[in-house]
């Protein structure tokens, strides 16, 4: 899985239609977080392609089509105040 980093500008990685794509949101082990998954600034609705899976850590999209670009990001929220991580994903068939 790709795991979301933050690097000071949004990365940005290229997913194949049809094919799957795996997002990772770091975690602190010590205090596990919540994870939350948002889609172009909304939070992301899971359906039939699109699952948050591992309580959160990962968000796995299966046959991608060209809609499901766009920026990605997942915020981890724990008592000692949240992280939010961002990715662009750009679909080419």
């Amino acid at each position: 899985p790709l795991r979301i980093a933050n690097v000071g500008e949004t990365p940005s990685i290229t997913a194949v239609v049809g094919g799957q794509l795996i997002l990772e949101c770091p975690e602190d082990a010590v205090l596990p977080p919540r994870i939350e998954w948002h889609w172009e600034g909304s939070l992301l609705r899971e359906d039939a392609r699109r699952q948050v899976l591992a309580e959160g850590r990962f968000l796995q999209i299966q046959d991608v089509g060209v809609a499901d670009g766009g920026e990605y990001s997942c915020r981890a929220t724990t008592a000692l105040g949240d992280t939010s991580l961002r990715v662009r994903v750009q679909v080419h068939g």
